[in-house]
């Protein structure tokens, strides 16, 4: 299969510019195994590192994947800590590869409640791959979709009041879709062709609900730490034997 998809890649037609994904059962994978949560989310980051690598050789545009979201904060505060420490892990020991691969990282999110250390680490990954022109890595961290909703239509309100929004014409009435997609975390990113979540759940889970609007969904059973490229490519067979029609008769 990863041989035919990348095939369809060669040929410019069918594979997805942009694959979304709720990473999901790290814990559940953990108790099934008889171990302590953390290292369900080791298990979950390993799969993660075999999914970024994967994603880039087959020549996917942008991953995004949900790491981190604005509700994970009710968790306990040693898995909380766990999560950001691996996080930490995670960028220091495979930064040199992803910048030798020609990935380019950035962060979905808010970043207000980072520690120094988590802000900094993350900073100097964005910066050193900002020039890179290869799979682009979407972390979505302390994020939720409505919390950057409402963001935007804040910002859109603050703008609007400043008068900088004067080129839209009375009551910004030009002020269209594609002019509030400016204002999300997402901003100049095309929107997910395909969205897979493992795992077993069928929900969204805040994540995206803009940008997923017309999404090809992918749901499995397997959990995340032991979702492996061959998955993604089935997921991927999935989305090609399927018409996008955008509400359209096609």
């Amino acid at each position: 299969m990863a041989t035919e998809i990348a095939a369809c890649e060669n040929g410019r037609t069918g594979l997805p510019g942009h694959v979304a994904v709720i990473m999901d059962g790290n814990g559940r994978w953990a108790e099934r195994h008889g171990l302590p949560k953390y290292r369900g989310h080791e298990a979950g980051m390993d799969a993660m590192i075999g999914i970024v690598r994967h994603a880039s050789d087959l020549g996917i545009r942008h991953l995004t994947v949900y790491a981190f979201s604005t509700e994970n904060w009710k968790r306990g505060a040693e898995e909380v800590k766990g999560i950001f420490q691996l996080l930490l892990v995670y960028v220091r020991r495979e930064l040199d590869e992803l910048h030798r691969n020609n990935v380019k990282v950035d962060v979905f999110g808010d970043r207000g409640a980072f520690s120094k250390t988590v802000a900094a680490a993350l900073g100097k990954t964005i910066e050193k791959t900002s020039k890179n022109t290869g799979l682009r890595f979407h972390i979505c961290l302390n994020y939720g979709s409505r919390a950057e909703i409402l963001a935007a239509a804040k910002a859109v309100c603050a703008d609007a009041e400043a008068g900088r929004l004067g080129g839209y014409g009375p009551g910004l009435a030009g002020f269209d879709e594609e002019a509030f997609s400016e204002y999300l975390y997402s901003a100049g990113v095309p929107d997910p062709d395909l969205l897979i979540r493992p795992g077993g759940e069928k929900r969204i889970s805040n994540f995206l609900l803009w940008q997923t609007a017309y999404s090809e969904l992918v749901f499995s059973d397997v959990l995340w730490p032991d979702y492996t490229p061959r998955e993604l490519d089935a997921a991927i067979e999935e989305y090609l034997s399927r018409k996008r029609r955008f509400g359209g008769r096609g």
